[in-house]
């Protein structure tokens, strides 16, 4: 079997030197080379023809979005963002996302070797699901919001008829992308939605105001409490679980610390399974693209628990992990395009889905 050949760009040469000792670890993994800045990096690229790269996001010369941005014109391929753990780091991050790049991991702030060492495993679990990604042109590639009437609906209110609908929304790699494009186009009157994205903490509050500022909907960083609401959409915060809770006629979200649940804090499995018992046949699970079998057990509870149930399909997806495994284990009802999945929920929602 090929490895996996992997460059490093990195203007720290203690990062370049722990990265490479961390990948070569792995017999599946080859570093083919490093380079400081995006200029050597465009020439090794050429050279050494890597299957994925790593890129720093602060550099010297170019900074990493805009080589970010000319490599995914030019010569697209799977990229790992290596980044700072604060909030102008996840901003960029997340644009980083929008510009193409697979995935990312956060740089330890303090003890640069020790917590860089620390991360070794979810370093090349995550180079390897980059390897095994699905690069393609990034639509919309400004940030900016798409038309309202990219999907119709039906006449405002018709959404809100009847007991009150929850949508639970899991992602992991790729979900920054794949989240935008599957709520930009719900109309402002859509139940409320709850999601968990796997994302550390400082990052999820930069993407709920990202979000905030591309939707119809309304988009914040859960608060423990928060009531779940028509037209308004509630991400878990980093490093924290979320549940739904219901109030006589009000459904409300749990905002707790736990174990990490497949790995996860938040788990995509403890939002599914809290929506199978509190929310029932009047819930909607959304199973989106991402490594690993979180949510796949809870899909399938809330199936067997009468919601209606999807799931994005291989083409579409960045990494067939998450919805593949919901499938087989007979959480998903409906298997669909990412751009599908709007209109499959607002078809359903207003009766015309069966």
């Amino acid at each position: 079997m090929s490895k996996t050949r992997v460059l490093i760009v990195d203007d720290s040469a203690i990062m370049r030197q722990l990265l490479t000792e961390i990948l070569s670890q792995d017999p599946s993994l080859e570093v083919v080379g490093s380079a400081s800045d995006p200029f050597v990096a465009r020439d090794k690229i050429k050279a050494l023809h890597p299957d994925v790269l790593t890129l720093d996001v602060e550099m010297p010369r170019m900074d990493g979005l805009s080589f970010l941005e000319k490599l995914m014109r030019a010569h697209p391929m799977p990229v790992l963002m290596i980044s700072s753990l604060t909030e102008q780091g996840a901003a960029t991050t997340l644009r980083a996302m929008e510009l193409g790049a697979v995935d990312f991991v956060t740089k330890p702030k303090l003890d640069v070797r020790t917590g860089t060492l620390d991360l070794a495993d979810e370093i090349v679990e995550k180079v390897k699901a980059a390897s095994r990604a699905h690069v393609r042109p990034r639509r919309a590639p400004d940030g900016a919001p798409r038309a309202a009437a990219t999907v119709a609906h039906a006449p405002a209110g018709a959404l809100l008829q009847g007991t009150p609908k929850v949508i639970a929304v899991g992602a992991s790699t790729g979900g920054t992308v794949a989240l935008r494009e599957f709520l930009v186009p719900l109309p402002p009157d859509t139940p409320g939605i709850v999601i968990v994205q796997h994302m550390p903490a400082n990052f999820t509050k930069s993407f709920a105001e990202r979000l905030d500022s591309q939707c119809q909907m309304r988009v914040k960083e859960a608060v423990d409490g928060d009531r779940i609401l028509p037209g308004h959409v509630l991400i878990a915060p980093g490093n924290f679980h979320m549940s739904v809770q219901r109030s006589g006629a009000s459904y409300s979200v749990r905002v707790f610390s736990a174990e990490p649940v497949n790995r996860h804090r938040p788990s995509v499995d403890v939002l599914f399974d809290s929506c199978a018992q509190a929310v029932g046949a009047n819930a909607l699970g959304v199973i989106l693209t991402g490594m690993g079998n979180d949510g796949a057990k809870g899909m399938f509870a809330m199936r067997r628990a009468g919601a209606r149930t999807f799931a994005q399909d291989e083409a579409s997806c960045v990494v067939f992990g998450m919805p593949r495994e919901a499938i087989l284990a007979g959480g998903a009802e409906h298997t669909l395009p990412l751009h599908d999945l709007p209109q499959a929920l607002l078809r359903t929602l207003t009766g015309g889905g069966r």
